[in-house]
């Protein structure tokens, strides 16, 4: 019994250009025959709503069907004298598209004889030399202002004595007699589709369409030797860990003068004795004295740019966080960071007859007695 093409689709003959392609889409995924192996049914099916679609995808074609039905279709498709034929599909850039989300690469435009377009690999001799990792450890003190660094490595640079040619000076190469020099092979075999042709690098000349009788000594036909080379890097102020540099085109060198690949320069901080970082901020904590708390002093204090000092005023509380502004990281988007100096109140634990006399009086003094804790007590202290 012949089909009816918009009922094989699940669409009304009104539907648009838009809604047949989107409806045989969904068909065409769902009944696939790589989603369905060995299922009869699902391959029939998938046929079905690919010859409707050639059909009602063809502005002339519907008509005549819309018209007059299959009828109107005899002596439409060349090769069987009627009704629908693969080897005459003429919407082979539909499939592709609508296949994309199947198969990792397109292979439709080699599956369907007839109008449709082959593709071909494009095989090169110019193949790209590999990336290089380069792990970088910095300081504190150079990511904050940032820094150039020397970096001495090893890597494929081209041949002198073939200037990368991988023959032996004066001998050249030849064309590959199994590809005649197209860097290509290829297989043909037939699927309910149609014609599929497999595009395959050469195995004889690795894709490259030529062969070296004669090969260079130096670097044994590669073209490249391995050589150690120093490297200058820019590193930006405000770089962290898993930050990286790429540095393009200094990695290896491809085979017989190919692309060179890049260095990627990967950001470690180290960890600094004094410093922790957050964000662009530095926190810095500081011990203090009761003596220093109490009454107030003015100290001296590392920083990542050198030395500065710092006032405590009177009546300090332990965890109180002081804040030095510009003393901190320069950001990668601008503008540079402060350090956070925390302070600590310090509690000797060796103290002298003497000592511990003076402190026995103050003892006794109202004005050294803490206030009630809880959450009054930290609501009321101005930590910053």
């Amino acid at each position: 019994m012949a089909q009816d093409y918009y009922t094989t689709l699940g669409i009304n003959r009104n539907a648009s250009a838009d809604e047949i392609k989107r409806a045989y889409r969904k068909l065409a995924m769902k009944y696939h025959p790589d989603r369905n192996k060995g299922d009869k049914a699902a391959e029939d099916k998938f046929k079905e709503a690919a010859e409707a679609y050639e059909v009602l995808s063809d502005a002339d074609k519907k008509a005549r069907y819309d018209r007059f039905g299959e009828d109107g279709l005899r002596g439409a498709f060349s090769g069987s004298g009627g009704g629908f034929s693969w080897d005459d599909f003429t919407h082979a850039s539909d499939f592709e598209d609508i296949f994309s989300n199947i198969f990792s690469n397109s292979i439709f435009g080699d599956f369907f004889g007839g109008q449709a377009t082959q593709r071909r690999r494009s095989a090169s001799s110019a193949r790209r030399g590999s990336d290089l990792r380069v792990n970088l450890k910095l300081t504190l003190e150079e990511i904050a202002t940032g820094s150039e660094k020397t970096i001495k490595i090893k890597k494929y640079k081209k041949c002198p004595t073939c200037n990368g040619q991988g023959a032996k000076p004066g001998s050249g190469s030849q064309t590959c007699p199994a590809c005649n020099g197209t860097g290509e092979m290829h297989s043909q075999s037939r699927s309910f589709f149609g014609t599929f042709i497999s595009v395959q690098p050469c195995s004889n000349c690795n894709g490259e369409g030529k062969i070296i009788k004669d090969p260079c000594r130096t670097c044994s036909g590669s073209g490249r030797v391995r050589e150690s080379e120093t490297i200058h890097v820019t590193i930006p102020a405000g770089v962290s860990t898993g930050n990286y540099i790429p540095l393009k085109g200094k990695g290896d060198i491809g085979p017989k003068n190919g692309p060179s690949g890049d260095i990627i320069v990967y950001i470690q901080e180290t960890e600094h004795e004094l410093f922790e970082r957050q964000g662009d901020n530095v926190m810095y904590d500081l011990p203090i004295s009761f003596t220093q708390a109490a009454l107030g002093d003015t100290i001296e204090v590392p920083t990542l740019s050198g030395r500065a000092r710092l006032k405590i005023p009177a009546g300090t509380q332990s965890g109180k966080i002081f804040r030095m502004r510009g003393k901190g990281i320069q950001s990668l988007q601008g503008g540079t960071g402060d350090q956070l100096v925390r302070v600590w109140v310090w509690t000797p634990t060796n103290l002298s007859k003497d000592d511990k006399a003076l402190l026995n009086k103050l003892a006794n003094s109202s004005s050294v007695t803490p206030p009630e804790g809880g959450r009054s007590f930290l609501k009321n202290s101005d930590r910053f």
